[in-house]
């Protein structure tokens, strides 16, 4: 979810770009989410005849189908998210 709500800042991006953008996601981490996101469908990579290749990533018109739903979760996230963390703080001192 968030390499779609990543690509959606931007109609085109390319794999560095998409890293330095998502905290904390490795390069093989990377590559495999978007290697399975264009296998599904949800996620365009183009790459260009040059030295060195360029490539960029872009949303499908599923993955921006989608993209309502996902800003739904994070709208719903967002506002229960201090309940969730104060209720894993009562569990952990248990």
């Amino acid at each position: 979810m968030l390499v779609l709500f990543t690509l959606n800042q931007s109609e085109l991006m390319r794999f560095n770009a998409l890293q330095r953008n998502i905290p904390d996601i490795s390069q093989k981490m990377l590559t495999v989410t978007l290697r399975t996101l264009e296998e599904d469908g949800f996620v365009k990579r183009k790459v260009y005849a040059e030295v060195p290749p360029r490539v960029e990533y872009s949303l499908t018109d599923r993955a921006i189908s989608l993209l309502p739903h996902i800003n739904s979760l994070i709208v719903w996230a967002k506002e229960n998210m201090n309940d969730i963390l104060t209720d894993r703080a009562r569990k952990r001192k248990k």
